[in-house]
């Protein structure tokens, strides 16, 4: 009896070890499946493609993601028709310049029978003409007039100039910016273009007009960012920075550049640091509601000044993405095909008044919206917290009361995409310039590309945009000059 007690409690001693070693292998293997996920993740982020296709059949999310649907395959076509080129038309407001072409006087007769041949017409053809830039110098003449009694002398006053006693026209200070903010194109290689035309301007010296037209412009983006926290949703989005001489931090460390927009009004602002502090300056004054990603510096700020707080649609998607990345999951397929149909809604009301939108909102996506909660409620608990699945629908569990506030208002976005949109060239440009030498440097470049970011939402030629302005703001004396000068007032010039 003794022998067979002992014998019982050595198998149950062996089976809690299988059950404990069955465990341990289930996390490892949950934990492989992860670090998988992760190196995969790493590979495509270090050297694959950007855009988030699940398939050949689907539309890169990050560019146009308001196109995504949830329509099924199309079937292939059974043969493929041969594509046609289309030539490029040339504008017709461009200048012409006509080269003419004609035979030999001994060509114009028939040998057939000899009679003079008649001008029928002509052949047109049209090629572009690219003409590399040249820098011209203005010599500026101010006449001088004395009396004869050696009293009294004048001289005649010209213009005054965007900075004062500077060889930089606004010409030439609109170029460099286009080509620094918008172009991404650093100081040095700016510098490398204007010697190849026998041009030497330092990159301290662009670098200092930078900071000069930053400052000038400083009334301007105030303005856009008034006209930003009178819309009802503002988007916001952060990326690092690096700084070189921030004081009291190392130049190894990470600042940020804060990105927000409401409609055509985009705002970018420096911070050296990512803290709901931050976040706090920049809502402080604003009631209306908020689209973030899911960094949680934003909950407590929303809580505090009572502002509506929406979530991403695009980044919850964005986690089932990684999911597939993985490998086949038909549950994460499932989900992205759902979330879909939401999109699919989105683009049928795109152009819908926001009273309208919310009708639609209520009646057709409220119902897609249950089924996504429904379908969530049912795989959350059976998935694997710390794998990519698990990770993805806790973040969809623990952002939805966010994530659905879109509906309640015809006013309000489904995703952040548009302040991703808006802080991408910035992003494209730190590739190329990779850091920001002083703080004044990085707040210069935050106003550049406030002013910049935002012609360009309103279809502006930035360019032509700059140059206007560097004209006027010298001259102007009252708010509503300022106001006048602003990308919403501006009235091409051509």
């Amino acid at each position: 009896m003794q022998s067979s007690q002992i014998l019982q409690k050595e198998i149950n001693t062996l089976k809690e070890k299988l059950e404990q070693r069955d465990s341990q292998l289930k996390n490892n293997a949950a934990y492989i499946k992860s670090l998988e996920a992760t190196l995969i993740d790493f590979k495509k982020n270090r050297f694959g493609s950007k855009s988030e296709k699940t398939n050949t059949d689907q539309l890169p999310l990050f560019n146009e993601v308001e196109l995504i649907t949830d329509a099924k395959k199309l079937p292939k076509p059974r043969g493929k028709k041969k594509k046609t080129g289309k030539r490029t038309t040339l504008p017709k407001d461009l200048e012409r310049i006509d080269k003419t072409y004609d035979t030999d006087e001994d060509q114009k007769t028939c040998p057939h029978d000899g009679n003079r041949l008649k001008h029928i017409g002509e052949v047109v053809t049209e090629q572009f003409y690219l003409k590399p830039a040249v820098i011209k110098v203005i010599k500026h003449k101010q006449y001088k007039y004395a009396c004869s009694c050696g009293k009294h002398i004048i001289t005649a006053k010209k213009p005054k100039d965007m900075i004062g006693k500077s060889i930089a026209t606004p010409e030439l200070l609109s170029y460099i910016c286009v080509s620094k903010y918008a172009d991404c194109l650093p100081l040095y290689r700016i510098n490398n273009m204007f010697k190849r035309i026998d041009v030497n301007i330092s990159r301290q010296v662009m670098s200092n007009w930078m900071i000069k037209c930053a400052n000038a412009i400083q009334p301007l983006v105030n303005l856009i960012g008034d006209a930003l926290y009178d819309q009802p949703c503002v988007h916001i989005d952060e990326t690092s920075i690096q700084v070189l001489k921030e004081v009291g931090k190392k130049a190894s460390s990470k600042s940020y550049m804060w990105v927000q927009r409401a409609g055509n009004n985009i705002l970018f602002n420096y911070y050296n640091s990512r803290s709901s502090k931050v976040v706090e300056q920049l809502l402080s004054n604003y009631q209306g509601a908020l689209m973030t990603d899911g960094y949680p510096g934003y909950d407590a700020v929303a809580v505090k000044y009572n502002i509506t707080h929406l979530a991403c649609w695009v980044h919850a998607r964005r986690y089932f993405i990684k999911v597939i990345d993985s490998g086949k999951n038909p549950n994460a397929q499932k989900m992205i095909d759902i979330i879909g149909k939401l999109y699919a809604i989105e683009k049928e009301i795109k152009e819908l008044h926001p009273d309208e939108k919310y009708k639609q909102r209520q009646e057709n996506s409220l119902p897609v919206i249950e089924e996504i909660k429904k379908f969530l409620d049912k795989i959350l608990h059976s998935t694997a917290p710390s794998g990519v699945m698990g990770k993805a629908l806790v973040y969809l569990q623990n952002q939805w009361p966010k994530l659905i506030r879109y509906i309640d208002d015809g006013n309000y976005p489904i995703d952040n995409n548009a302040a991703e949109n808006a802080i991408r060239p910035f992003v494209v440009g730190r590739k190329n310039w990779l850091f920001a030498n002083t703080p004044n440097g990085a707040h210069a470049s935050a106003n550049l590309y406030s002013i910049i970011e935002t012609a360009k939402a309103h279809n502006l030629n930035p360019q032509e945009y700059l140059t206007y302005i560097f004209k006027e703001l010298p001259l102007v004396k009252t708010i509503d000059d300022y106001e006048k000068l602003l990308p919403c007032n501006y009235k091409s010039i051509n």
